[in-house]
This record gives structure tokens, C-alpha cells and sequence, in this order.
């Protein structure tokens, strides 16, 4: 009797132990890995599709999917590479009827969406990363000012943030792969402010910067050919 009970419990154990896990890993829907090249295929791997529904959003946008709810992004452990994204980030046209013309980019900072005005009832949908607690802004601009691979000078005031934290920025960084600006930077009025790409795509999604917008490099080259100098750009 002892013995089928031990039998009975190890194989339950054993069923239940590696879905368990999965659970806790995923959580919602399962990550997408997305490369940060440019020359890569933009989706590696998806495993199913996230759950979908309508509603109504604020901006008058249709969305189709969405998370649920903002999240802070962590960096993955030292020596732990990471390049899962949520499926529903990537790019995808949207119903929208906000009102506000075609071209106009307008940013979801609850969300975590970008939106590009197509006209016709459409917009262009983007996943993005934007400002941490504490970080948050909204307000209206235009782009004044488009990079290509741009270099990075972090202000002062992040330097001295980061150093109480233990963690020393460097003065410049010149633009490339290695760059946290990514592949294209759009900048915002006479702010410090930008969209721009980025060298970690995992964090799309998240509560994550310091008030930029943070785009994948795939996605910030595609609104960078789109987008002109004096575009308006709308943060909410």
C-alpha cells in the first residue's frame, strides 16, 4: 500500500512540475523573440497568439490586443542574454478615429503604443518603451530634428543619478549597435527628449527610459523614413 502511494504522488509530481514552471515563467502570453538586427526576420518564434478584443481607446484608436497592463521591464541577469517581446508590439495597421491628421505620430504612454496617423480611418501601430515611474510627461511637439544612428551624451543629471547608484555612464558614446539610441533618433521640440531606437528590444513594452520613447530598431528606421522634420508628435 506504501509503495503505490509513493508511486501514485512521484508521478503527479512529475506531471505537474514542468508546466508549473512555464506558468510562472510566461505568465501571459508567451514571448516573442525578435532580433535586434536589421538584417534578421522580425519574427523568430511565436509560439500562439495572444488573446484578442476590441476597445475603445482614448485616442480614438480600435485596438485590437492589448496588455494588460504596463510593465516595469527589468534587464536580464549579468551573462543572461534576453530578446523576448510580446507578439502584440510588433507593427500592425488599427482602426482609428481620433480626429488628428495623417501624419500626426501620437504616443500612448499608458499603453505603451505608438501610433502613426495614415488617414482613411488607419493608423500604424508601434510597441514602444516609455518613462519609468517618476519619468512620466505628456505634452505636444514636432520633430525637429532627424539622426541616423546617432551618438549619445547622456545630461548631466543622469550622470549624477546613475553615479549615486553605483553606476558610472560614460560621456559620449558614439553612435552604432553598441549605442542605447539604437538605429534612428526623431527628437522632440528643444527637449531632451526622443524617439529613438534601441540596443536592448526586450524592454519594448515596459515603463523603462527616462521619459524617451524607445522603439526596436526595425520599427524606429521604418517611422524614421516616414516621419519629416516638423511632423507633430502628441505624448499622453
Amino acid at each position: 500500500m506504501t509503495k503505490t502511494l509513493v508511486l501514485v504522488a512521484t508521478a503527479a509530481l512529475a506531471g505537474l512540475a514542468f508546466p508549473a514552471f512555464a506558468r510562472d515563467r510566461y505568465a501571459e502570453p508567451p514571448p516573442v523573440q525578435v532580433s535586434p538586427h536589421l538584417s534578421a526576420s522580425r519574427l523568430l518564434q511565436l509560439s500562439r497568439k495572444p488573446g484578442q478584443h476590441v476597445s475603445r481607446h482614448s485616442a480614438g484608436v480600435t485596438l485590437v490586443a492589448r496588455p494588460a497592463k504596463t510593465a516595469v521591464v527589468r534587464a536580464p541577469e549579468p551573462g543572461q542574454a534576453r530578446s523576448e517581446m510580446n507578439p502584440i508590439y510588433l507593427p500592425q495597421p488599427v482602426a482609428y478615429d481620433g480626429g488628428e491628421p495623417a501624419g500626426t505620430i501620437i504616443i500612448d504612454t499608458r499603453e505603451n503604443f505608438l501610433y502613426l496617423v495614415e488617414g482613411d480611418g488607419l493608423a500604424r501601430r508601434y510597441g514602444v518603451g516609455t518613462g519609468k515611474p517618476g519619468f512620466e510627461w505628456a505634452g505636444t511637439h514636432t520633430v525637429t530634428r532627424k539622426a541616423e544612428w546617432p551618438d549619445w551624451r547622456p545630461p548631466s543629471e543622469m550622470i549624477s543619478r546613475e553615479r549615486a547608484r553605483g553606476r558610472v555612464l560614460p560621456a559620449h558614446v558614439p553612435g552604432g549597435p553598441d549605442n542605447p539610441l539604437g538605429a534612428r533618433a526623431l527628437y522632440l521640440g528643444s527637449t531632451l527628449y526622443r524617439i529613438h531606437g534601441t540596443n536592448q528590444p526586450w524592454t519594448i513594452g515596459g515603463a523603462v527610459s527616462s521619459g524617451c520613447i524607445r522603439m526596436r530598431n526595425e520599427d524606429v528606421v521604418e517611422l524614421y523614413e516616414r516621419v519629416p522634420v516638423g511632423a507633430r508628435v502628441v505624448v499622453r
